[in-house]
């Protein structure tokens, strides 16, 4: 969803500036002469050259405002998501001889930076056990399970061991 934000964002940008360079390419060849022989549509004194140039650079002034909105808000966002969940790995198992169908399991919800949790399941007939691990740097203090380190691995953090 963030690269779909952050690409909508980035389209922007560059569509208010192609419509930028479009209107001084506009007043740029409305300026021109029709025939290098023929006489300039204006003068330098023109009041017409005059207002149609600061309409132009008003709005050029609008286009790069709003530019600047967006690669705030961008870098915004990118903080944020740095934050999100962003790498997760799942492992389903069956850790007791007297249950069936996998309804245990392992579950590494991770940022960017390795940070986040495992939270691990443990299903039984008598009861369901629930442990939450948490992960700083890709690193837990406490001795994983080999599903708990899988999960880590399939989220993409490199386990040792």
């Amino acid at each position: 969803m963030f690269d779909a934000l952050q690409s909508a964002s980035g389209l922007l940008a560059v569509a208010a500036l192609v419509m930028a360079v479009a209107a001084l390419i506009v007043a740029w060849s409305r300026s021109r002469p029709a025939t290098p022989a023929a006489p300039a549509p204006w003068t330098a004194d023109d009041p017409i050259l005059d207002q149609l140039l600061a309409s132009q650079m008003q709005r050029l002034d609008g286009v790069a405002d709003e530019l600047l909105a967006q690669g705030a808000r961008v870098r915004a966002m990118e903080s944020a998501a740095r934050h999100s969940v962003q790498r997760v790995g799942l492992v389903r198992y069956n850790p007791f001889e007297d249950t069936g169908g996998n309804q245990s399991f392992a579950l590494a919800l991770l940022d960017a930076d390795e940070n986040g949790v495992v939270l691990t399941s443990l299903h039984s007939r008598q009861a369901t056990r629930v442990y939450l691990r948490t992960i700083v740097a890709g690193r837990c203090e406490a001795a994983l399970s080999a599903e708990e380190a899988e999960a880590l691995r399939q989220a993409g953090v490199s386990v040792a061991g």
